[in-house]
């Protein structure tokens, strides 16, 4: 059979008919290879045949090959339709090797077009060529489906995804647990498709098809979020009626479920059970507890739940470690949070910028002021930048109290670091520089000032604006002296 290379041209001009195309398709030279192409006025596609003839005594000429079809092998075409990037011209390449009388296209030239015509999002085309697999009957892999519904996963189409779970059952292919699974995680991703999530979960059996853990999983977790915690828990026993084992995502989504319904004490005693049946919670699991304990306020259950992370087989890391800090924090129990901070460096666990500046605020807040300081130097130390906030807080603290010399020392460690203070820091510093110090002390302290770059957040010109009122005061107050 000979090897056709088919280019093919639109053209707004009528198709020419058959008759035309075959005199067009069967009229190549003996020995050399040319492009035939159709008059000017009728072309739909030109087609370029090659014939090869070796070099030999001209008595051994070989006679010309034909094929048995204009367009070639069901290979070759399959060929051409992946080779073409436009998705209708791949259809036009498809539909006119169809129409050549006896061409049967091979299984891979429907799955190719499919493909090409779903991500082009010609569902419609789609549609027909299901047909036709199924009139023609194509034996049919559920690899296509796979596809069609990642398809449909990807243009956000839960409606087709599942009507695509009963096409398989008409093409007497049985849907695998994974493709009952991607369906439900598209279907539950919109409100208005849970319940119909629900029915294809709960009939899937009648088709042979056995919901497996991550199917369970998957409706828990959208039933928890859209707050029917009590359909939730019933998915959750129907596991052990089906012997289904559960998982530590099982139990954690359930967990979620009741923080957020304030359910906290009943959350506990769902990872005590989760801990008796062998199941070692991960670090999310644990984070979930911890904020919620911490946010109803019982700090003493989540540092029992810290200290025993360790010993049940999972280390706290940053984030538990900082979501007690911050617990003890907003509760005023400063000196509580700095015992965890001490504590992580013995746990494998550094504080970070965030455990800082947690509780040099918390410290700030209960006008520990001293103790503030001490850490916020030692942040400064290990490269971390104190949120202006924090700067700021520590500062003010300091001068509220008449500690001067003390607010004067954060300024100056955040200058030595590289750290330029907020606009607010140097207005409230300055007038107190100028107030409590004699001129050669306030001048090398303003020539310490000056050394630091000047960012956008410094603002020292408003500073400056500031120092300048107070000066005229304080020039003012002096001269209505006697």
């Amino acid at each position: 059979m000979c090897n056709w290379n088919v280019s093919l041209f639109i053209s707004r001009r009528r198709k020419p008919d058959n008759k035309e195309m075959q005199q067009g398709l069967f009229s190549s030279s003996k020995t050399v290879s040319r492009s035939l192409t159709f008059p000017p006025k009728p072309p739909f596609l030109i087609f370029r045949s090659s014939s090869s003839s070796s070099p030999g005594p001209p008595h051994k000429q070989q006679p010309p090959r034909t094929c048995t079809s204009p367009v070639g092998s069901p290979a070759r075409v399959q060929k051409l339709i992946s080779a073409q990037s436009d998705a209708l011209l791949a259809k036009e390449i498809f539909d006119y090797a169809s129409n050549q009388l006896g061409f049967r296209h091979s299984y891979s030239s429907f799955l190719v077009l499919i493909l090409k015509l779903g991500r082009s999002k010609h569902f419609s085309l789609v549609d027909d060529l299901l047909i036709r697999l199924k009139s023609d009957k194509y034996p049919v892999t559920p690899t296509l489906f796979s596809y069609l519904i990642k398809i449909y996963a990807e243009a956000n189409l839960p409606e087709r995804a599942l009507k695509t779970f009963y096409k398989m059952l008409e093409f007497n292919i049985k849907p695998l647990p994974k493709h009952l699974n991607r369906i439900l995680e598209l279907l539950v991703s919109h409100r208005n498709f849970l319940m119909p999530a629900f029915d294809l979960f709960k009939n899937s059996h009648k088709h042979g098809v056995l919901p497996n853990t991550k199917s369970y999983n998957i409706l828990m977790g959208a039933f928890c979020m859209n707050g029917d915690l009590s359909v939730a828990y019933k998915l959750f026993n129907k596991m052990f009626e089906r012997d289904v084992v559960p998982d530590v995502e099982s139990y954690r989504i359930l967990m979620q479920g009741l923080c957020r319904k304030s359910q906290v004490n009943t959350a506990v005693d769902l990872l005590e059970d989760m801990l008796n049946k062998g199941f070692i919670p991960d670090s999310l699991s644990y984070t979930t507890l911890l904020n919620s304990l911490c946010r109803k306020k019982k700090l003493r259950e989540a540092y029992k739940l810290l200290c025993r992370m360790k010993v049940k087989g999972c280390n706290p890391d940053i984030v538990h470690y900082n979501t007690v800090i911050l617990g003890f924090c907003r509760e005023g129990r400063a000196l509580d949070a700095v015992k965890v901070l001490e504590d992580m460096p013995s746990n494998g666990c550094l504080p970070n910028l965030v455990s800082y500046r947690t509780l040099v605020g918390g410290l700030c807040d209960q006008g520990m002021f001293d103790e503030a300081k001490k850490y916020m130097e030692e942040m400064l130390i290990k490269g971390f930048s104190p949120h202006f906030s924090v700067s700021h807080a520590l500062v003010k603290g300091f001068c509220n109290v008449g500690k001067i010399e003390e607010a004067i020392g954060v300024f100056g460690e955040m200058l030595k670091y590289g750290e330029v203070p907020h606009m607010d820091t140097w207005v409230l510093i300055i007038p107190r520089i100028c107030e409590d110090y004699e001129t050669e002390r306030m001048g090398e302290i303003l020539e310490d000032v000056m050394k630091v770059e000047i960012k956008r957040d410094t603002r020292i010109v408003d500073a400056g604006t500031g120092l300048e009122d107070y000066l005229i005061r304080k020039i003012r107050s002096r001269s209505k002296r006697p």
